[in-house]
């Protein structure tokens, strides 16, 4: 819809950054300012007066969203005829840094980033209904930051808009329409799982899942216990909401950094050893 170079009021913009199935995402110049920021639009053929009407709900729901691990809102506006919403530019997707390796540390700290901001989002009554990598945007300090609320659900009784969700991130009553706090729950999981094996688990969700003998070197008993729940296909499985997982994470988390802690000087010996 915008080309490079085109002004959109104070923006200049300089690329896309990504598409999805009702708006794309520009990378543009604030050009008052002097900073970069990422500019969402809806699709020309998509903009109807209920896309906007969901578009305008998501700019109150985010607007309403105080988290430091939950991108704000920087605008929301019509510009030039165009409705579009900005948000702070990051360095890059969560789904970007997975394609290299990381230290458990990394992974420690990333992971409990990204279930501090579910966990408030679901304290609002709000269900993400799309946590993937994708979705999590990297800022400089290793912040990360969950985006993109776009169909996400107030939890009420009966949720509306069967099957929304990318497919490989969802759980599975999600998929037929029945999304809950649960649901987030089990995308969490799927990502931590992933972060830990460099493996994807995929339908139908048995387990051990592929890559368990890595995941079982790198952490706990108990952390492996801790994902087994979080991907419990069965939703009454899991942890009633990211806010339980939370604290369950906080608790089988200090495990694994007690073993980091013991086996590093042993690590240390053989490397010693080899090098003499």
């Amino acid at each position: 819809m915008f080309r490079t170079r085109q002004r959109l009021g104070k923006y200049r913009i300089e690329g896309k950054i990504a598409e999805g199935g009702f708006a794309t995402v520009y990378r543009a110049l604030d050009t008052i300012e002097g900073i970069r920021v990422a500019i969402k639009a809806p699709h020309p053929g998509y903009v109807t007066d209920q896309i906007l009407s969901d578009f305008r709900r998501e700019v109150r729901m985010v607007a309403r969203l105080d988290h430091p691990n939950i991108l704000s809102l920087k605008d929301a506006s019509f510009i030039d005829d165009h409705f579009v919403i900005v948000y702070p530019l990051g360095e890059k997707t969560l789904a970007d840094r997975l394609r290299s390796r990381m230290s458990i540390k990394t992974i420690l700290d990333l992971s409990e980033q990204m279930l501090e901001a579910a966990a408030y989002a679901h304290s609002q009554k709000i269900i993400h209904c799309d946590i993937k990598p994708e979705n999590m945007l990297l800022f400089p300090g290793q912040i990360l930051k969950l985006t993109d609320f776009g169909i996400a659900k107030i939890a009420q009784k009966s949720v509306q808009g069967a099957g929304t969700g990318t497919i490989g991130y969802m759980a599975p009553e999600q998929a037929m329409g029945k999304p809950s706090l649960r649901s987030d729950v089990f995308s969490l999981g799927l990502i931590l799982y992933r972060m830990l094996s460099g493996q994807w688990p995929e339908w139908p969700y048995e387990w051990p899942a592929p890559g368990i003998s890595r995941v079982r070197r790198r952490v706990t008993p108990e952390f492996v216990n801790f994902l087994r729940k979080a991907t419990d296909p069965a939703p009454k499985g899991r942890y009633r909401d990211a806010i339980h997982m939370l604290n369950v994470f906080r608790r089988v988390k200090s495990g694994v950094i007690r073993k980091k802690q013991i086996t590093m000087p042993a690590n240390r010996m053989i490397l010693q050893y080899r090098a003499a």
